[in-house]
């Protein structure tokens, strides 16, 4: 199929206006529903911002290519657009775009289309190409451009025989979309290579399916393997080769950087056994601890939810016993206690340290990490030593994949089931019993005991702090760190820092919303309509919700909203406020302990502080 049996006259737009990325793109997708080939425009649309969230489609040289594959589409089109002055569209070299072609592939696209449509991204490469679609002026000048470059492409023929005394690597290509990124990377790779009298192979995994597939022989004569991909490419065949892990973007942008570093062979040797790689950098090694931390404690929190507001709920029945012959005992209330306390919360310190050790080790490091949770939660280590734990178990049996490697095949079967449990339990748990559960256990206590016995002044400064940090980054690093302290010491009935932490991350949100509401000359009418959900993420305790406001203007915004959540913290932290559930915002307030009416002040003067703080210091729009 020729491309241009696709893109035809009615769905050429010789004259883009305006400058803006939306402009262009409700530009392009009218002139596809003009030309009837829509089933429902607006979902097209959608599907096309949804594809432009991934990463932009703006890939530099003054061209993008916004492109979607949805039930939207009627037939598969594809719509030319040129502007004469420049569009924003956030290109990946910063430079405006002045070239567009909007792709709209059916769901039940063949490969026939698809084809097309990769050989178009092939065209868009060429630099000739691209000047002299610049200078069109009618839409007949851009169906014979198109015509005079579109070659029908046949799959590369794998290479008999690879020369010895070139360089040769080997690269997979792939996109969510699998229609214009993958084609662009492999050309933007292959053209590369030859100018520097590199040997490559580019494997294609597009929606027609993967074309030019690597061989096993291929991979193992070649020095390092390319992976420039936004989506799951199949990464087991890679083990032990030298492979860089890259965006689909840098394939288009960064070929040289790309093709340099793998000859160079400074990338990580990939694992298969446990699907991680080793060399990394400082600054991957610290992401990569974040991460594996982030794993257990999104892993544990269920637990800590279901299980704290089990407990506060309990106190609504009046629990304070256990002894039937007790006046304060009631049946349910010691139900929903045992049930919250005695077995959810039981087990939050085993599931952060498995969840953590399966980060690390995938499912092989889950037995270790569980159990050596366990021994941390019996012998007082706490929260801090599930932490311990979940990170020496995964490391531990790291190591023990390494060591075990050079068993005979045939005992390979035996190692998951087996070896790793047994040496890893075992291991993890020595070292636990004998070497960690008691410094840490008393490092434990003695941070408890501080908290426990902080005097008044003291208390307000814990809670300003802890405000302070979930406002800095909403749900980043910062606020994370804040918030990973206040669930962790519910497991030692320390309560107040978790009320201040739940108080301070309600705040921007709410802010957000009331400042959108009442100072509406700061902000643009689709930020004042975006900022009624922040009432509802905000009473929910969804700081998130104040991001796009907080980039938008972070000088001013990010610290207005930090005083507002200091302020909060250090009202909760003065009122001697505990709150036994991590999550939940309005709809656990009444289960805190002490008074709940204080809290709710403390949060609602937080949030009028921020959002009048926020009015005063942000410009009006124009």
């Amino acid at each position: 199929m020729k491309i241009t049996e696709l893109l035809t006259k009615e769905t050429i737009l010789l004259s883009i206006n305006g400058s803006k990325k939306d402009e262009a793109i409700e530009a392009l997708v009218n002139k596809l529903d003009s030309a009837g080939k829509l089933n429902d425009r607006d979902e097209f649309k959608k599907a096309i911002l949804k594809r432009e969230e991934q990463s932009t489609t703006g890939i530099g040289e003054g061209i993008a290519i916004p492109h979607a594959k949805t039930s939207a589409v009627k037939t598969p089109a594809i719509a030319f657009g040129k502007s004469e002055n420049g569009v924003d569209y956030q290109s990946l070299d910063g430079q405006p775009a002045f070239l567009f072609f909007m792709i709209a592939a059916p769901e039940g696209a063949n490969n026939t289309h698809l084809e097309a449509l990769s050989r178009l991204s092939s065209i868009l490469m060429n630099e000739e190409a691209r000047q002299k679609l610049q200078n069109v002026k009618v839409e007949q000048d851009v169906i014979d451009i198109i015509n005079s470059y579109d070659q029908e492409e046949e799959e590369e023929p794998l290479q008999e025989e690879i020369n010895e005394s070139e360089q040769f690597i080997v690269a997979v290509t792939a996109c969510p979309t699998g229609i214009a990124h993958t084609y662009m990377a492999a050309d933007s790779l292959k053209a590369k290579a030859a100018e520097m009298g590199v040997q490559i192979k580019v494997e294609t995994n597009g929606s027609g399916g993967a074309k030019n597939v690597l061989t096993a022989e291929e991979i193992e004569k070649a020095t390092a393997v390319i992976v420039a991909a936004d989506t799951k490419v199949e990464m087991a065949r890679f083990g032990g080769k030298h492979v860089l892990q890259t965006p689909v973007a840098d394939g288009i942008r960064k070929p040289k950087e790309l093709i340099e570093k793998a000859l160079n062979q400074d990338v990580p040797v990939y694992s298969a056994d446990n699907n991680s790689k080793s060399g990394e950098g400082q600054k991957e090694q610290k992401a990569g601890i974040y991460k594996h931390l982030m794993n257990g404690v999104s892993n544990m929190l269920p637990f800590v939810v279901g299980g704290g507001i089990l407990i506060a709920i309990s106190f609504m029945f009046g629990y304070n016993a256990s002894n039937p012959d007790d006046p304060s005992y009631h049946p349910i209330a010691e139900a929903l206690n045992t049930i919250g306390g005695g077995s959810a919360f039981g087990l939050i310190i085993p599931i952060l340290a498995a969840f953590i050790a399966m980060s690390i080790a995938d499912r092989p490091g889950f037995a270790a990490g569980a159990v050596g949770g366990m021994l941390a939660a019996t012998g007082g280590a706490g929260f801090l030593g599930g932490i311990i734990a979940g990170f020496l178990a995964g490391y531990l049996v790291v190591g023990l994949k390494k060591v075990l490697s050079g068993l005979p095949a045939a005992l390979e079967g035996i190692k998951t089931i087996l070896l790793y449990p047994l040496l890893g339990i075992g291991l993890t748990g020595f070292i636990m019993l004998y070497v960690v559960n008691k410094p840490v256990a008393a490092l434990d206590d003695a941070i408890t005991g501080w908290l426990t016995g902080l005097g008044t002044g003291n208390a307000v400064l814990l809670g300003a702090v802890l405000g302070l940090m979930m406002a800095f980054d909403m749900g980043g690093p910062v606020n994370k760190s804040a918030y990973v302290f206040g669930t962790g010491l519910l497991a030692s009935d320390v309560f107040g820092p978790m009320a201040a932490v739940m108080a301070a991350g309600m705040v921007p949100p709410l802010a957000i919303a009331l400042a959108t509401t009442f100072f509406k000359n700061k902000f643009t009418k689709q930020e004042r309509e975006a900022g009624k959900v922040n009432y509802i993420m905000g009473a929910s305790f969804i700081t998130e919700g104040a991001i796009p406001y907080a980039a938008a203007d972070p000088l001013r915004v990010i610290p207005s909203m930090m005083v507002g959540s200091a302020i909060a913290g250090a009202v909760s932290m003065m009122a001697n406020i505990g709150l036994r559930a991590p999550h939940g915002g309005v709809f656990v307030i009444p289960l805190v302990e002490g008074s709940w009416l204080v809290y709710l002040i403390g949060i609602v003067a937080g949030a009028i502080v921020s959002a009048l703080l926020i009015g005063l210091l942000k410009k009006p729009v124009k």
